[in-house]
Parts: C-alpha cells; structure tokens; sequence
C-alpha cells in the first residue's frame, strides 16, 4: 500500500474482533501484532466487550502503547457491555458515544468518535456496528441516515475529510449501502461518501465474511462484503481521496484465525493539494 509521506496519508483499518468466541487468548496476539505491522494511524473495532474498565480493545492496545476511546452500545448485564471502539497511536480527543435508532428488543447500536491527532488532521473518526439481521434493511436505513446526521454535525464541510468505519451487516447493493454513496435518498435528503473498495477499482468481490475461514463458516451464511471504509472525499481541496484499499488479517497462523471476519486497510490522502493542470 502506499506510505511514501506519511504526513500526507492517513491509514486506516476496520475489524470486527467477534469479542470472545472461539480461541480468544490465541486469537488476541494475532490481531495485535498485525495491526502493529499494518503501521496503522486509526483502528474501528466491533463487538468489543467490556467489564467495568477493562475492554477488550485495552488487551489489543495496550502492549502497543496505543489510546483508546470505547463507545458501549448494549448492556448486556451484569456490568458487562458490547460496543466499538477507536484504537490509534495518536491522541484521541473530542470523544464521544452517539446512539444510533434501535428498535425495542434488539440489540442497541451505537456509534464511537474521535478527532485523531494525525497529521494534517484532527482526522475525525466514526466506528460503527449496524443491526446485523438480514430481513432488518430498514433498521439499517434508519441508522445510516444517524450516521449521516452525527458526521454532518461533527466534521464541516470545510474541515478535514470524515471517515466511517465498521461492520455495516448490508451487502453493497443494499439500500442502506446505496444510502452511503449518494444512490438513493431514502426518502430525505442525500449524501455521498466513497466507498473505499469501489473507489479504488479493487478487483475481486472483497469478501470480509468469507466461508474460507472456519470461524465464519459456523453461521452457514454466504461469504459477503460488509465491512467497509467510507470517506467524505476527495473535497474541493483534494483531501480524502481513497488511494488504496486491500483486505486484511485474512489468513491463519497455523489453525487459529484473527477473527471471524477479515479487516479491511486503506490509505487515505490527507493534506491539501492543488488541482492538476490542464
């Protein structure tokens, strides 16, 4: 991927960590070394546990000397919550926790945000989870449509370009997705953000749920893309350009596998720029 000025490129990386299922004290090492190789500046985790202070993101972070901003979205009892969390080598500041519409009886969704010290930042961050059952799309277009008021609130226009990040449950030609890159309004007023993956031109179907790992293949559903990064760019000073963008932590160490689903990195420009000449 490209680094060549790390001052003029955020990377960024989203993983669904599946909280404790499956060899979680195997799996743990697993996720914090790559995301140490990944030379990352900002991290979105789901289906992050946390018991009083102590979160699952705390474990992966840090033995890596990296902050960390949890956002509960469900308490689940007992003192124990599930959620997201924003995990980066830079300082996290302009924290907070915003709820995403939820009906009774499900699981409540939420969102994290952080302004991440990078350069040519505050980079602001938005780490998501969506309602994850199928026949739900309209739950899920409720909650874009949150995301889209939270980003249009906390990231101006004329500020540095947003990124959201996370587990969005929905396939690309979903409404919902469809939401995202300005195809559909849902009834209100549009957006745009670009979805990294397509933006690049990336070849293949970029499954993050994939049948290939055994971990993913216990529920039985097809192998889908819904982990995606999406940015408000490029803008009219060219920043947030995606510039690349490759799946990740899609492989095994021996028999244990990061997660159950695979992370995706991608390389966003940063700073301001001139317009080519004709």
């Amino acid at each position: 991927m490209i680094r060549s000025d790390r001052t003029d490129i955020w990377r960024v990386v989203t993983l669904n960590i599946w909280n404790r299922q499956g060899p979680w004290p195997e799996r743990l090492p697993l996720i914090r070394d790559q995301l140490r190789a990944l030379d990352v500046d900002a991290v979105s985790l789901q289906e992050v546990l946390a018991l009083g202070g102590a979160t699952q993101a705390h474990q992966i972070a840090d033995a890596l000397g990296w902050n960390v901003f949890y956002a509960p979205a469900w308490e689940i009892g007992g003192g124990l919550t599930f959620g997201n969390a924003i995990v980066s080598p830079h300082a996290l500041t302009d924290t907070r926790v915003l709820p995403l519409p939820t009906p009774p009886g499900l699981e409540t969704r939420s969102c994290a945000f952080a302004r991440i010290d990078c350069a040519h930042g505050p980079l602001p961050f938005f780490a998501t989870h969506l309602t994850f059952q199928a026949h739900l799309g309209h739950v899920r277009c409720a909650q874009v449509r949150a995301l889209a008021d939270h980003v249009a609130e906390l990231a101006p226009i004329d500020g540095p370009p947003p990124v959201l990040a996370g587990d969005f449950n929905a396939d690309p030609d979903a409404d919902e997705m469809r939401f995202l890159r300005g195809l559909t309004p849902l009834g209100g007023p549009s957006v745009y953000f670009a979805d990294a993956w397509l933006a690049c031109g990336c070849e293949g179907p970029g499954w993050t749920y994939d049948r290939t790992n055994p971990y993913a293949l216990r529920s039985r559903e097809p192998s889908r893309r819904i982990d995606y990064v999406y940015v408000r760019g490029p803008d009219r000073h060219l920043r947030g350009e995606p510039l690349t963008a490759r799946v990740v932590m899609a492989a095994p160490t021996g028999d244990i596998w990061p997660s159950d689903h695979y992370g995706v990195a991608v390389d966003v420009w940063a700073s301001k720029r001139h317009h080519d000449p004709y």
